[in-house]
C-alpha cells in the first residue's frame, strides 16, 4: 500500500472527518437555519469537554508542579491547534503577571503561520523535533500537543522528543479516548466533539473545544499559583490604560478605598497590584507587604493575615 493511500485511510478513520447527519442539508438552508445548525453543534461542545476533566484536572497538577520548580508550560500545534495555543500563552503575562517564557506556544511553519497556513510544515515530524530542540527543553518543562485529529505529525515529533530529553507530555485531541494510541504521553485530553459541522473544518467544534480546555489548563494553573483573589485577577501587569483602570477597580472592590486612594497605592506599589492590596489590608508599607508576600509565595489571602 502507497504512503499517500495509507495517509488516506487513517485521515479516513478520524471521527473529526466523518459526516455530521445533522448538518448534510445545510447548503440548502436559509441564513437562519445555517446558523441554528451550527449553534446546536457548539452546544454540545461544553458536555463533551465535560466528561474530560478528571484528565484535565491531572494536566493541572503537572502543569503547577513544572511552573513550581522553574520549568515551563510549552504547547506545539499545527494550524488552528497551534494558533490557540500562541494565543493562549501570549494572554498569560498581561492577565497573570507571568514572565515572558514561562508559557509559550510554538506553531508549524513559525510566526508566520500565525497569520497565512503553512500547510506543509506540519507534515514532518523532525520539524517539531527541531523546533522542542530550539526552545530548549529540559526535564523541568511541561510539553502540551495540540491536535485536533491526533496524528498531526509536527506535534508528535514535538511530543517524541520533548519525551526524550525528559519533559512531562500533555496532548490535547479532538478524537475518542479509545483510539488514542500515541505513546510517552502523561496525560491525554481526548474531547470527542464527533464530526464537524462542515466535514474536516476542525476549527469549528474541534477548535473551541481546544479553546475551552486550555482555558481551563492556564487559568486553573494560575489560581493554584496564587494569581487570583477570590474571582479577581491580581497579578496583572499594567501595560496600557485598560489594565491600569482595570487594577484601580479591582483594588477598590477588595479593599473599599475610593478611586484617588487606590491610583495613590497604585503608585506607592510600584505598580503591583498585590502589594497595594496587602499594604491596604494588613495596614503595613511597601517593604513589609513584600515580605509578606514573598513568604505566603504569593497568595495574597495568607499575606494579609501572615501566616
Amino acid at each position: 500500500m502507497s504512503d499517500s493511500k495509507k495517509l488516506f485511510d487513517e485521515i479516513s478513520s478520524l471521527s473529526t472527518e466523518q459526516r455530521n447527519k445533522n448538518s448534510m442539508n445545510i447548503d440548502n438552508e436559509s441564513i437562519s437555519g445555517i446558523l441554528k445548525i451550527i449553534n446546536d453543534e457548539d452546544k454540545t461542545v461544553p458536555f463533551a469537554v465535560e466528561k474530560e476533566l478528571p484528565y484535565i484536572e491531572k494536566a493541572v497538577e503537572i502543569i503547577v508542579n513544572g511552573l513550581k520548580n522553574g520549568g515551563r508550560l510549552l504547547y506545539f500545534g499545527a494550524g488552528t491547534s497551534g494558533r490557540l495555543g500562541v494565543v493562549d500563552a501570549s494572554e498569560c503575562p498581561p492577565t497573570f503577571g507571568t514572565p515572558f517564557g514561562m508559557i509559550e506556544g510554538f506553531i508549524a511553519g513559525g510566526k508566520e503561520a500565525m497569520f497565512r497556513a503553512q500547510e506543509g510544515a506540519e507534515d514532518k515530524e523532525e520539524n517539531g523535533a527541531n523546533d522542542v530542540i530550539a526552545a530548549k527543553v529540559t526535564s523541568k518543562d511541561v510539553v502540551c500537543g495540540i491536535a485536533a485529529s491526533r496524528r498531526t505529525p509536527y506535534v508528535v515529533g514535538a511530543t517524541k522528543k520533548a519525551h526524550e530529553l525528559g519533559a512531562k507530555i500533555l496532548y490535547v485531541t479532538c478524537t475518542p479516548r479509545s483510539t488514542f494510541n500515541l505513546g510517552n504521553i502523561d496525560v491525554a485530553i481526548c474531547v470527542d466533539v464527533g464530526p464537524e459541522v462542515i466535514m474536516g473544518s476542525t476549527r469549528m467544534k474541534s477548535g473551541t473545544a481546544q479553546k475551552l480546555v486550555l482555558n481551563m489548563l492556564t487559568t486553573a494553573s494560575m489560581i493554584r499559583l496564587g494569581k487570583i483573589y477570590e474571582n479577581m485577577m491580581i497579578d496583572l501587569q499594567l501595560t496600557n490604560k485598560k489594565l491600569t483602570e482595570r487594577s484601580k477597580k479591582i483594588i477598590m472592590t477588595i479593599t473599599g478605598v475610593s478611586y484617588e486612594e487606590a491610583a495613590e497605592y497604585l503608585i506607592k506599589s510600584k505598580g503591583h497590584v498585590k502589594t497595594a492590596i496587602v499594604m491596604i489590608q494588613a495596614k503595613v508599607d511597601y517593604d513589609e507587604a513584600q515580605a509578606r508576600l514573598k513568604k505566603a509565595n504569593g497568595f495574597v489571602r495568607k499575606a494579609i493575615w501572615n501566616k
